[in-house]
């Protein structure tokens, strides 16, 4: 099962805490390490001056070879030292022993030194040691005061730093507000971005424009809602109209045939419209292409002119193909697209001129256009030509046959194939085409 996610401000909080705890506990381990080096080092310095001491003892009483003398001398040192501890040993034998305070923790180190008596040379087993019982209480209470440290430390950082944070969250709090309080009615209306901190700006450059394309994504939902409403609304009309007409009275086969046959084109009409609105209804969604090969695209734009030759040789104009291009395409949907556009430019092309299909490879893409002669297009309504239901004014006259998706399908197969469309119309000549990326 997924966890659920920590808030923003818990997350800092605890890697607050969490840095805090490291933080303090290597500083306050790292000053209890070097205390105890310390003590340490002390303690090894006191060891190494007693055994000068005892080694200087040893050397006067060694002149005089008196053990009594040495007894002496070092009862009264050490009378005064309850923190040291001295055993003097001979093959085994204690010469001289210290008596410390009972308890404590004693540093001890064992010396050999020389001893002459009588003419002859021995060694004495000397065992010197320090009490370090006092030393060692200073480092429990330095460790339990660093530990509080590091406790108390943690937990009011930890405090202070909810505090910090919940304060430097407040900015993404007033953004959800005044984002809850957009309307519809007022989804156009962005957020002013200068009212909120620095690092929230991009994010409101970029949620303003989320909200101009979802403004003007449901202004053209709203139009295209419209615009089918529209295109459905006369076929059904013309229908329904001719239905109830035929059914005023008895009508005779071949008049019922008429009506069958004007109801049959109203309902390719309709078909057609429908059919249309799926294919584009797909392309949105992300449906890429069926099948791909490597293909002429002059050999496809051919295949198109062939299935136009009635048309053209009626409408007194002639098509021809300009370059070729190997492309890896569906080659059903680029005849499609080809198809509305040569269809398109049959339209409007002006009689007894040429229709060209050109083919062109530019910037890692290739071109694929269709030329023809005769009214410009308005400037002002290039921008619009590929959308949907849109037709412009030279367009309107047989607006009952073409409903105005054929350029947006054409849009819609050039995405499907990584592409782009593009329309000019100058000098008396209109293109419109549409490019399919070269890597497929």
């Amino acid at each position: 099962m997924t966890s659920r996610p920590q808030s923003i401000q818990s997350r800092l909080s605890l890697w607050f805490a969490a840095q805090t705890l490291f933080g303090l506990s290597v500083i306050c381990l790292a000053i209890y390490l070097v205390t105890a080096w310390n003590f340490g080092q002390k303690q090894q310095d006191e060891l190494d001056q007693k055994a000068v001491l005892v080694e200087h003892l040893l050397k006067e009483a060694e002149k005089g070879g008196d053990l009594v003398f040495l007894r002496h001398k070092l009862d009264d040192f050490f009378s005064m030292q309850d923190d040291v501890s001295l055993t003097i040993a001979n093959a085994g034998k204690v010469l001289f022993q210290s008596r410390p305070t009972t308890g404590g923790r004693w540093l001890q180190r064992d010396l050999s030194v020389p001893w002459q008596q009588g003419g002859l040379t021995t060694d004495l087993q000397v065992q010197l040691g320090v009490n370090v019982a006092q030393e060692a209480r200073l480092l429990e209470r330095l460790a339990w005061t660093l530990l509080g440290a590091v406790v108390l430390g943690t937990a009011l950082v930890s405090l202070t730093g909810m505090w910090l944070v919940r304060r430097g969250l407040r900015p993404l709090k007033a953004l959800a507000d005044r984002t809850a309080a957009m309307a519809p009615d007022r989804a156009n209306q962005p957020i002013d971005a200068l009212a909120f901190a620095e690092e929230l700006r991009p994010w409101i450059t970029q949620f303003n424009a989320l909200l101009l394309r979802v403004q003007r994504a449901y202004v053209q939902l709203e139009s295209f809602n419209a615009d089918v409403a529209h295109e459905l609304r006369t076929p059904l009309a013309n229908l329904i109209g001719s239905t109830e007409l035929a059914l005023t009275r008895q009508r005779s086969n071949e008049e019922l045939q008429g009506v069958l046959t004007s109801n049959l084109e109203e309902i390719g009409r309709l078909s057609g419209i429908v059919t249309d609105m799926l294919f584009l209804s797909k392309a949105d969604r992300g449906t890429s292409t069926r099948s791909r090969a490597v293909v002429s695209l002059a050999a496809q734009a051919r295949d198109v002119i062939d299935f136009y030759d009635a048309m053209l040789d009626e409408a007194g104009l002639q098509a021809e193909v300009a370059g070729d291009a190997m492309a890896d395409v569906d080659a059903s949907l680029v005849r499609r697209a080809l198809s509305n556009l040569l269809g398109n430019a049959i339209r409007f092309a002006a009689p007894a001129s040429t229709i060209r299909i050109e083919m062109a490879e530019d910037s890692g893409e290739f071109m694929l256009s269709v030329v023809n002669r005769g009214e410009p297009i308005d400037p002002a309504a290039l921008p619009r030509l590929f959308e949907r239901f849109y037709r412009a004014a030279q367009a309107r006259d047989g607006s009952t046959r073409h409903h105005g998706l054929g350029l947006s399908i054409v849009e819609a197969i050039a995405r499907m194939h990584g592409g782009r469309v593009f329309a000019s119309s100058e000098g008396g000549e209109t293109r419109i085409g549409f490019t399919v990326r070269r890597n497929g």
